[in-house]
């Protein structure tokens, strides 16, 4: 690394939800983690539903998030690389962020290596599940075509739509997202179908709202990272270990 600092890991924060916590004091506890560990980061890897809904339009962006917005820029603007991967809320992003907040934009799963351990990195949505109907619903929301048609809804239209559908969902319910056993834990299985091609030192998910770690029959360990409705957590690389930590 270039200026060797540690690497921090934080996802589902779901910006713009009013269930659970505020949306305003959650984005301001969320702009003074993002103050915290700026001193010390090599780099920022946010994990998927940043936002509860973000559709972004040729012209038009979602309101609000003005502090989180601007907090990313200025850290992008200092040099720190702040990557952003897509959620199954907030996946119809477009080249906003990258041009206006200079972060680095993920569609899909990485693999990188920090200081020869090797890390998995995703969201999670749909990775490892046998529902043929969550598969289906993540081609619509993916299909191209689709999305074209949605985008020529009136931005009231559209929006309103979206935050909607996000109050419909298992968060906005209050439906319990605690661990279903390591049978039923669709990343557990996608952790161990990967390790079976590659050796992984650590995976790093969001998606599932649990803060935990659990290890692997196969040595590699993986961190669900947890929320900022609930938790308020993120993981914490220092060169030499992965921890998840609880922002107080």
């Amino acid at each position: 690394m270039a200026h060797p600092g540690k690497i921090f890991f934080a996802s589902d924060f779901h910006l713009g939800l009013s269930a659970g916590t505020s949306p305003i004091e959650r984005e301001k506890k969320i702009v003074g983690w993002l103050d915290t560990v700026a001193g010390e980061a090599e780099e920022i890897y946010l994990m998927g539903d940043i936002f509860d809904f973000w559709w972004e339009y040729k012209l038009v962006v979602p309101r609000g998030f003005t502090r989180f917005l601007g907090k990313v820029a200025s850290i992008t603007d200092s040099g720190i690389p702040v990557h952003f991967f897509t959620g199954n809320h907030d996946m119809w992003v477009g080249d906003y962020l990258t041009k206006e907040c200079g972060i680095i934009v993920h569609t899909g799963p990485l693999t990188t290596s920090f200081n020869g351990k090797k890390f998995h990195l995703a969201h999670g949505e749909g990775l490892g599940s046998k529902s043929v109907g969550y598969k289906i619903l993540l081609w619509i929301f993916h299909n191209r075509p689709l999305r074209i048609l949605y985008s020529a809804l009136h931005p009231s239209i559209g929006v309103g739509i979206g935050h909607k559908w996000s109050l419909s969902s298992r968060l906005g319910k209050g439906i319990s997202l605690d661990f279903l056993g390591e049978d039923k834990e669709d990343l557990i299985r996608y952790a161990s179908s990967v390790s079976a091609k590659e050796k992984m030192d650590y995976f790093v998910f969001g998606h599932r709202h649990m803060a935990m770690t659990y290890q692997m029959k196969e040595d590699g360990e993986i961190i669900f990272l947890g929320d900022w409705i609930k938790h308020s957590s993120y993981a914490e690389w220092d060169g030499n270990t992965l921890n998840l930590i609880i922002f107080d």
